[in-house]
């Protein structure tokens, strides 16, 4: 790629760790995110419950490297004249485009749910709400995946003073073990985190959760963690995506009707032959970002491969959960709790902005 210009739009997990690395080569990279500092998403129920969390700034972490970082929004893509627009009104070139903007929280199409709710994005302005008026009502967390768990979990503890409650339109980790489903229900338990299973959300209001015939839920503060979608702009450009909006793209995360633009992380749908489409979270965009550099800068020209290894539920300061998993992500029996889960769970998360330097 030497005299080239690689331009990456977005800095999450996928996007940060493609254009640190490509930027250790001689060609020319172009980061577009209007980010400062590295989100690290999966530490944003932490934020939410007030606890510091190291976020290094984005350029510490291209220190050394050939990257220039534009820190601004790109919100268009003319992909015949090989263009990204930016929000200031910018227009940058590109040979090649390392597109990862991502997934971002999905309101289902669920009246009031944007007016009313905090998102896992809007988590610095939920710890502002809470800290500035801890009161004593209800707060309801909807979405009984690993986001919704984790924040239930994490704000129970943070404020004890407040009732929880966790609503879901299905099981609370319903795809974990029996062991893994027991314990995350054990601990929310223990937390006094009020589990609602089964309960269908129909609107949010100011006063709470409508859920029609299941019976309407009070709450003073609802944060919504029901699903992710992916970021709209590769459809609106013209990208080839699937019924989810993620973009298609062949073996070596080419863009299966623009291969100049290489797709990775929750934007795209990738299919690993023994393992199927990947799921949207840090463990499957980092080793992507991480592949695409390689591949940018010719130290590798074969298909992207992965297998899983664990999943990791934060449940509060004092416990988690290690679901063991095959390569498949099936899930296993065994499961790590207490102390070992803990200490698993941190060294992963804690690692993550470390693996980007």
């Amino acid at each position: 790629m030497t005299g080239k210009h690689i331009v990456v739009i977005g800095a999450g997990y996928a996007g940060l760790s493609a254009a640190a690395e490509i930027g250790r080569g001689p060609g020319r990279v172009t980061l577009v995110a209007p980010e400062r500092r590295f989100a690290h998403r999966v530490r944003q129920h932490e934020i939410a419950a007030g606890h510091p969390v190291a976020r290094p700034e984005i350029a510490r972490v291209l220190r050394g490297r050939r990257v220039e970082h534009l820190a601004t929004r790109a919100v268009e893509l003319d992909l015949a004249a090989r263009e990204v627009r930016t929000e200031d009104g910018g227009r940058l070139a590109y040979d090649t485009l390392v597109y990862a903007l991502g997934s971002r929280t999905a309101w289902g199409g669920v009246p009031g749910a944007a007016e009313h709710a905090y998102s896992a994005e809007r988590a610095e302005e939920l710890r502002r709400r809470l800290a500035q008026a801890p009161g004593t009502g209800i707060l309801a967390v909807v979405g009984g995946g690993a986001t919704g768990i984790e924040l239930a979990a994490e704000l129970a503890e943070a404020y004890p003073a407040r009732p929880v409650r966790l609503v879901a339109s299905g099981l609370v980790g319903g795809w974990l073990s029996e062991r893994g489903r027991a314990h995350v229900l054990a601990v929310l338990g223990r937390l006094g985190v009020r589990v609602d299973e089964h309960r269908r959300v129909t609107a949010v209001t100011a006063s709470g959760l409508t859920c029609g015939e299941d019976g309407d839920v009070p709450a003073e503060v609802v944060v919504w963690a029901a699903s992710l979608e992916p970021h709209p702009l590769a459809a609106a450009a013209g990208l080839a995506v699937d019924a989810r909006g993620r973009a298609l793209v062949d073996d070596h995360l080419r863009s299966l009707s623009h291969p100049e633009v290489h797709v990775v992380g929750d934007a795209a749908a990738v299919e690993v032959p023994g393992i199927g489409e990947l799921r949207m979270a840090c463990a499957t965009a980092m080793p992507q970002g991480r592949y695409l550099a390689k591949l940018l800068t010719g130290r590798t020209g074969k298909p992207f491969a992965f297998r899983y290894a664990t999943q990791c539920l934060s449940l509060g300061r004092g416990e988690a959960l290690v679901q063991l998993i095959h390569r498949d992500d099936s899930v296993r029996p065994r499961v790590l709790t207490g102390a070992a889960g803990r200490l698993v769970k941190a060294g992963i998360v804690k690692g993550l902005p470390l693996s980007l330097r």
